[in-house]
């Protein structure tokens, strides 16, 4: 059985020397998330409105947590963590609902 996992926006960014260096225009952060926006995971399941692309980068932190586990060093049921965009990471809160 799956527990449900609350997914918390906790900080939009941008890496504004690797756009300048790297890109070939300014981006601005995320604009398919918002900060403290909140989602709920049931199941395992993609959350409505969520980016699939950041979905598709926590999914095993996601199942993890659901499945019962913890990752070491934090505490028990959470994690922080970020979606794989090097020019505009944005950094979620995960937790295990009871």
């Amino acid at each position: 059985m799956n527990a449900d996992v609350r997914i918390t926006v906790l900080k939009r960014s941008r890496n504004l020397d690797f756009l300048e260096t790297y890109a070939d225009e300014i981006w601005e952060p995320c604009e398919r998330l918002a900060d403290n926006q909140q989602f709920v995971s049931k199941g395992a399941n993609m959350p409505e409105g969520f980016c699939t692309f950041a979905r598709a980068d926590i999914l095993p932190y996601i199942l993890t947590l659901a499945r019962g586990g913890n990752m070491r060093g934090v505490a028990p049921g959470t994690f922080v963590t970020c979606c794989t965009d090097g020019f505009r990471p944005v950094f979620l809160l995960l937790e295990r609902l009871p």
